[in-house]
């Protein structure tokens, strides 16, 4: 298995054709189906299913795909790390963040970064909460920032945090005169909330549940930042985490508190035992100071309790409040 073999796989497979792949690398068709076929006989299956001139992916090749991308996103960033070594520049910050950080208080803490500290590359990648830590694991995010629950032994926690969940309505929808948004508002109206159900979605459920509100239609989706562009439209009330609510500013969204405590819940993780650069520590400071400063009701927590944090339900009675 060579690298360029790789490079030609991930090739085509964002490009949906041996043709389009080609052009792309700038190679001739021929050489790409050569270097896709020596692929598949190094690893021992195949990975196009060919109709003609078209190719369809198989569900291995769809399983191979990450790997192979991770892979060769490593080696990328190992040029780039030699290339900063040999001129003596600071090492490049490589941050994984769920959705809600990566489009809101990532960015708005990168702008308020020192000049000395800023490296001259950045990498800031936007990816679900598993994945967030699954980077930092394999050591090709420096930390992450990633929603609740997070366990593993081999993470440092740099901090744990919680804040209320809030609603999302459009500007002209009657709630948007109201100060605080009732649970019981939402009952017969449509609601637009997270898709995954083992984090913020089951906190939702509960609240739901505990207020005997039944909504209208429900409408999950895998990023807040949809949910708010949804809600924009009048199509429905949306309930967002508040990093995403309070960090990036949508026309026609109304953003208000409810009347019950849903608590979003994230920490800031990386490698056990891995050293980070000054830049990187002071990009943590600014993303947990910016939050603070923005999010209300935020809640910071003893890191050393991170299963208890995690077990917080919505109402927050098992809350341990540290600082705000």
């Amino acid at each position: 298995m060579e690298i360029k073999q790789l490079e030609v796989f991930l090739a085509v497979m964002s490009a949906g054709s041996i043709t389009a792949a080609a052009r792309l690398l700038d190679r001739s068709q021929s050489q790409v189906t050569r270097l896709i076929q020596e692929l598949e006989a190094s690893i021992g299956f195949a990975l196009f299913e060919r109709n003609g001139p078209r190719i369809t992916p198989t569900s291995k090749a769809v399983a191979f795909h990450s790997d192979a991308e991770r892979f060769l996103t490593g080696i990328g960033q190992l040029k780039e790390r030699a290339k900063t070594i040999l001129s003596e520049e600071p090492a490049p910050i490589e941050i994984a963040a769920i959705p809600a950080f990566a489009s809101g208080f990532v960015p708005l803490a990168l702008a308020e970064m020192p000049d000395d500290l800023l490296p001259r590359n950045v990498h800031l990648r936007s990816v679900p909460a598993e994945a967030a830590v699954q980077s930092v694991l394999a050591r090709t995010a420096d930390f992450c920032v990633a929603s609740l629950p997070v366990e593993h032994p081999g993470l440092d926690v740099h901090g744990l945090f919680q804040s209320p969940c809030v609603a999302a309505v459009a500007f002209d929808d009657p709630l948007a005169a109201k100060e605080t948004i009732s649970m019981h508002d939402l009952a017969d109206r449509g609601l637009i909330t997270m898709a995954n159900p083992f984090r913020l979605r089951r906190r939702v459920n509960q609240a739901l549940e505990a207020a005997d509100v039944r909504p209208s239609r429900i409408v999950d989706t895998n990023t807040a930042l949809n949910a708010l562009q949804l809600a924009s439209t009048g199509f429905a009330i949306a309930i967002v985490e508040p990093a995403t609510a309070y960090g990036v500013r949508l026309k026609n969204v109304a953003i208000r508190p409810l009347d019950m405590d849903i608590p979003f819940l994230w920490g800031i993780f990386s490698a056990a035992s891995k050293p980070l650069s000054d830049g990187a520590l002071e990009l943590i400071q600014l993303i947990i100071r910016i939050s603070a400063a923005r999010m209300p009701g935020f809640v910071a927590h003893d890191p050393g309790h991170i299963e208890r944090v995690a077990d917080v339900t919505f109402g927050g009675e098992h809350a341990q409040e540290q600082g705000s």
